[in-house]
């Protein structure tokens, strides 16, 4: 069988879902197929670890946002690290937990919903993109299991609904609704709290993204894998709005002007705790 053979063999088996595809024509692809060949009782290996994601409703639409830090053990990996991607047009995920493999889930899952597309020719729901990520991390159990685990932060603009909607999960791929905002990651206790005060219904836009900003700043006061504003190398958040025109990615300017804002505050508030 020549190579115009067999791809015509493999597309004429495609399904509409990519990532069950390439579990029968080339399993070894999938990010869930990777083995540690370690001995029994060894620990994981040291990876860089994503952390902190906050993600709330706003009037009309979601926000999700991720700091720049990666940390490796007691060490900083990267001060640059993104950790919130666009899923689809009307979706976003945020990742926590190993960095690679989180990473390797996400961009899978950016072609498990573009391939649905092609096929379908119509978007997944927003409930069947939350259940296709949870299968996803399901898979990823026997990692997980060894200490590669990943946990994600997944929200979107439902276009039946005509609302924001924010889903987590555990690392076995059970699948929560979350209602109004929620964080994960290492610093998400303190993210929570944050939200817990700061969060307000019918919120617009700016308001939302400020919000996600001083939670962040949070977090990263009290957590130290999480990582803050850094004036001095210009680094803000990764923060993206989704509501019924898309996604969009929060621009530098902005960010710098909630983060600045939420700085002078604090500074002149001149609390120590």
């Amino acid at each position: 069988m020549n190579d115009v053979q067999r791809f015509d063999r493999i597309a004429s088996a495609a399904t509409v879902s990519f990532s069950d595809h390439l579990s029968r024509h080339n399993p070894e692809l999938l990010p869930s197929n990777r083995t540690m060949n370690a001995a029994a009782g060894t620990s994981a290996p040291e990876t860089p670890h994503a952390t902190t994601i906050v993600a709330m409703t706003f009037a009309g639409g979601v926000v999700m946002a991720g700091d720049r830090r990666a940390t490796m053990g007691n060490f900083i990996a990267s001060r640059h690290i993104e950790k919130v991607f666009p899923a689809d047009q009307y979706s976003v995920l945020g990742i926590a937990g190993t960095a690679g493999i989180a990473i390797d889930i996400t961009r899978l899952f950016q072609v498990e919903l573009e391939h649905y597309e092609k096929i379908e020719g119509t978007l997944l729901s927003l409930d069947g993109k939350s259940n296709r990520l949870a299968a996803m991390i399901r898979a990823n159990l026997p990692l997980a299991m060894q200490g590669l685990s990943v946990v994600p932060l997944f929200a979107g603009y439902d276009t039946e609904r005509h609302e924001g909607r924010l889903f987590s999960y555990d690392v076995t791929g059970g699948r929560y609704e979350e209602q109004e905002h929620h964080s994960v990651g290492s610093g998400s206790a303190f993210a929570r709290g944050s939200l817990k005060k700061l969060w307000k219904p019918n919120l617009d836009e700016p308001t939302a993204v400020k919000v996600a900003v001083e939670a962040l700043y949070d977090a990263a006061d009290d957590d130290s894998a999480t990582g803050g504003p850094d004036m001095v190398r210009q680094l803000w958040p990764v923060v993206y709005s989704v509501n019924s025109a898309g996604n969009r990615k929060i621009g530098e300017h902005e960010l710098a002007a909630a983060a600045e804002a939420v700085i002078s505050q604090r500074s002149a508030a001149g609390r120590e705790a």
